[in-house]
């Protein structure tokens, strides 16, 4: 954490209550704090904009408009897309992309035909985005220092102009555009045949969503004949059904992530409601044919750059990265192994048969079996040995980044060894220096990070003003947005350190938030009510008369909670208050009011008491004669 820094300034009562950039300059020893000047004001403390610009700063990501001399490297504006030599011409194929509604950067595109012999053809194609930087460019440069786009809630801070992104490079519905494509001759059961690669011009014949694409995949058989989309698109999603069995066979993981999406005003972008990310076939269609054209080109490059190759690595984890997670999941009877990754997926496939009665706890183990692994990196191929290169999440040996050149500066060079590999490019000398592709590869792992940790903080700027029930101006009335929530979470974690706080996190499922749900209506350290148990992950509070205990709440419990938005000055803070079991959220209350009700009975106890036994006399009665 940066530790406060102290200015001197004469202009103390502007900033107060202002976002601002600071430049820290010394340390002096006889100073408790840093010393640091003023750079420049970000805006009011709290409102959507200026707490984006933080995270923005924060997290580094270039934001500035592009210079006037990479737009230079740009084509005219009456740019036209025509066929060129050494292109293979693909337009009579019916290509078509499956992308997220409102998607303008589609990089890929998908077809699936019949050939003569009863084998089918499948295609994928991105978008060539390297016919348009060249290597060495003003453009070029630009992209590799931004290395990647990043998404946040309400805007999108592209890798490249705009120009390039959103149309010519774009693989838009019934328009001519230049791709990179990869063809396979497969047989129905999914067993390749052959493949080519090939600089191309394509016609897309539809733009779908995932929703209408799953719409397809739906469509009976015999609506289907005439359907050149659905039979493509069905077709597609019997391949990528067998390719993707036989990778969880290999070992190939199956994990989650609580991934959320906003439903942003029309006219202010500001949250109306948070919806979960809803996945189809057809998402999971996608991401096949994409894993096996990165998997195919990335097997291409090397055979050419065996020490040149841009690739990907996923280390395999160390055991005591899971420990954690084991020990919890013990406590409900599932044992997680990962000796390697075949086994860690039996494992989590075995616990989620356990725990079929609440099938959230099955994503739940997913969502921290992916924590506690290391992050995939880029890397040169001749910086590490062979058996270092194996991508464990993916049961990959080899493995590349091809299909997303708009966005990631990793395919850009892909796409460059791809194209020297068959000839029809020569390769840039930059990509022939170890030196440059390791310092490529550090750049391009920063700044994926970076995007990673900016579109988060994006998600929590945005929860907050969801549930703080504004819209983030500086004017903001807080009678906006969602308000106050009372949503069922899954405990994540237990403090059960002596002393400490009683506390625990959860994970709210409807929201995809995590919060800190303190007890602060027990003292931590004087009630001896208070029961802890580190070895079940569990706390619990018992009755200070009987000693029974009357409440627990352990790792992976489903509980109760409210979430709401405390407010300061200039601050904002979700807030996740326990609701139910209502003995640990209250005990004092909860058992008075336990109290009472007793009283309640005792006092009409000997009339109703009586009855019952009057009655319980007769029936005996009658049941003897």
């Amino acid at each position: 954490r940066v530790p406060p820094i102290l200015l001197r300034t004469t202009q103390r009562d502007r900033l107060a209550g202002m976002r601002i950039l600071v430049s820290m300059d010394s340390w002096p020893a006889d100073s408790e704090y840093p010393l640091g000047h003023y750079v420049k004001t970000l805006g009011v403390a709290g409102t959507k904009d200026t707490e984006t610009e933080v995270l923005l700063n924060e997290f580094r990501i270039p934001c500035e408009p592009f210079p006037a001399k990479v737009l230079a490297c740009l084509p005219p504006a009456d740019y036209k897309i025509t066929l060129e030599p050494d292109r293979v011409d693909l337009r009579h194929i019916p290509v078509l992309s499956i992308d997220p509604p409102g998607c303008k950067d589609i990089d890929d595109a998908l077809h699936c035909t019949e050939l003569p012999n009863g084998n089918w053809q499948v295609g994928v194609h991105i978008a060539d985005v390297t016919h348009y930087v060249e290597a060495g460019t003003a453009i070029d440069l630009e992209a590799a220092n931004r290395s990647t786009s990043t998404y946040l809630v309400n805007k999108r801070l592209d890798m490249l102009p705009s120009l390039l992104t959103t149309d010519l490079c774009s693989l838009k519905g019934n328009v001519d555009r230049f791709a990179f494509s990869v063809l396979w001759e497969v047989t129905p059961e999914a067993h390749i045949v052959d493949v080519e690669f090939h600089k191309s011009i394509i016609h897309s014949i539809a733009a779908l969503t995932y929703q209408q694409a799953q719409s397809l995949i739906d469509k009976p058989d015999k609506d289907c004949k005439d359907d050149i989309q659905a039979g493509a698109v069905k077709r597609l999603a019997s391949l990528s059904r067998k390719f993707r069995a036989r990778r969880i066979d290999a070992g190939a993981l199956t994990l989650a992530s609580p991934e959320v999406k906003f439903v942003l005003d029309s006219e202010s972008l500001n949250p109306t409601d948070v919806q979960a990310y809803t996945l189809y076939e057809a998402n999971a269609l996608v991401e096949e044919f994409m894993l096996l054209a990165n998997v195919t080109v990335s097997k291409k490059i090397l055979r050419h750059y065996p020490t040149l190759s841009v690739l990907r690595r996923h280390p395999a984890p160390n055991r005591s990265m899971f420990d954690g997670l084991i020990q919890k999941a013990k406590t409900r009877g599932v044992s997680i192994r990962i000796d390697d990754s075949k086994k860690l997926a039996d494992s989590l496939d075995d616990a989620g048969k356990a725990l079929k009665d609440d099938p959230y706890l099955d994503q739940l183990l997913r969502i921290l079996s992916t924590r506690c692994m290391s992050p995939a990196q880029y890397f040169c191929s001749g910086e590490y040995q062979a058996k270092d290169w194996h991508h464990y999440g993916l049961a990959a040996p080899v493995y590349t980044h091809f299909t997303s050149p708009i966005r990631r500066y990793a395919d850009v060079c892909v796409h460059r060894l791809l194209a020297a590999a068959i000839g029809v490019a020569p390769l840039p000398v930059f990509l022939s220096s170890k030196s440059h592709l390791h310092d490529l590869a550090a750049n391009m792992n920063r700044r994926h990070r970076a995007a990673q940790l900016a579109g988060r903080a994006s998600v929590q700027l945005h929860t907050l003003i969801f549930f703080a029930g504004g819209d983030g101006s500086e004017d903001d009335s807080g009678d906006g947005g969602g308000g106050t929530k009372e949503e069922d979470a899954y405990v994540l974690d237990v403090e059960t350190s002596p002393n400490s706080e009683p506390s625990f996190s959860v994970m709210v499922p409807r929201y995809g938030i995590e919060g800190r749900v303190r007890l602060t209506k027990i003292n931590g350290k004087d009630d001896e009510c208070l029961v802890r148990d580190p070895e079940n992950h569990r706390l619990g509070y018992k009755d200070p008369k009987t000693g029974k205990l009357l409440a627990s709440v352990a790792v992976f419990d489903k509980v109760r909670v409210r979430i709401w938005v405390r407010k300061s000055r200039d601050r904002r803070e979700l807030v996740v208050d326990l609701l139910e079991p209502q003995l640990l959220a209250n005990p004092a209350a909860a058992l008075k009011s336990k109290q009472s009700v007793k009283k309640e009975k005792k006092a009409a106890g000997p009339t109703s008491g009586g009855s019952a036994s009057k009655k319980k006399k007769k029936k005996k009665q009658k049941t003897r004669q």
